[in-house]
């Protein structure tokens, strides 16, 4: 035998498994992480007491002024991200919501992305060293160059690890220093030949470079409106191509002298 429901009763019943639901909705896993700021570290000088740039088999020059490689923290591939953190993360400004295959590679376990992302950045540091010697136009069996740069992986420093090399070895190419004195941030891959490509994490990457100092920003010139978008205040952004401009720009910026473009 079957009674009728009231009203206000037969609402509420109906209205417990909606709220089991979103409930659950909002506690389960994800596949998102989160990302905030991360560290940075001057390739001109040491990380965790070893210099991130050691050159041999050629003289090297004292530098002035700091160039930060930027990076971006994010929760674990095996973190649980409820739907409260993304909701949380998609309205702050210093956290970012990204898909998780975006972070890390599909499928991996933490121990395969551990070892990729040190495959990545050695491949990195090997084209950055490649390309800084090319424009430099010195042969690299006559030079030695090391990077270290500890707990950190990818191949987002490539290009601030080229520009490192060149200031150690070169300068402006004329006594003078291609930071000129500025504490001058930015990211970026880099090919042999002196290619500059975009990374991701941008946005959070100059929120990192304006915490620790940094006054300019080189980022790539595909990732420019990422950049503006949370734009530091008191931070200029310099968008590049190659290293060749790169270069060009932080000694048009140092001497008042040509076009330093702007995203």
């Amino acid at each position: 035998m079957l009674s009728r429901l009231s009203r206000p009763r037969a609402l509420t019943v109906c209205a417990l498994p909606v709220a089991a639901l979103i409930a659950a909705a909002v506690c389960a896993p994800l596949p998102f992480s989160v990302a905030q700021p991360g560290m940075t570290a001057d390739v001109l000088g040491e990380n965790k007491g070893t210099p991130v740039i050691t050159v041999s088999g050629a003289p090297t020059r004292r530098t002035s002024g700091q160039l930060r490689m930027t990076t971006i923290e994010a929760t674990g591939p095996d973190t649980h991200v409820s739907l409260k953190d993304v909701i949380d993360g998609w309205f702050a400004t210093d956290r970012a919501v990204m898909p998780r295959d975006a972070v890390y590679p599909s499928g991996d376990s933490l121990k395969e992305i551990e070892r990729y992302n040190a495959e990545q950045m050695r491949k990195s540091q090997d084209a950055a060293t490649r390309a800084a010697l090319k424009y430099l136009g010195v042969h690299d069996k006559d030079v030695k160059v090391t990077l270290r740069l500890a707990d950190v992986g990818g191949p987002s420093a490539g290009l601030l690890f080229s520009l490192g090399i060149i200031n150690k070895l070169d300068g402006d190419g004329n006594g003078g220093d291609l930071t000129g004195g500025r504490t001058i941030a930015g990211t970026g891959t880099i090919t042999a030949d002196g290619k500059v490509g975009p990374v991701g994490g941008v946005a959070l990457k100059t929120q990192a470079a304006r915490r620790d100092g940094a006054t300019v920003f080189l980022v790539p010139k595909a990732e420019c409106a990422a950049a503006r978008a949370e734009q530091p205040e008191g931070l200029r952004l310099i968008p590049v191509t190659t290293l060749k401009g790169a270069v060009d720009s932080l000694v048009a910026l140092r001497t008042g002298k040509g076009t330093v473009p702007s995203c």
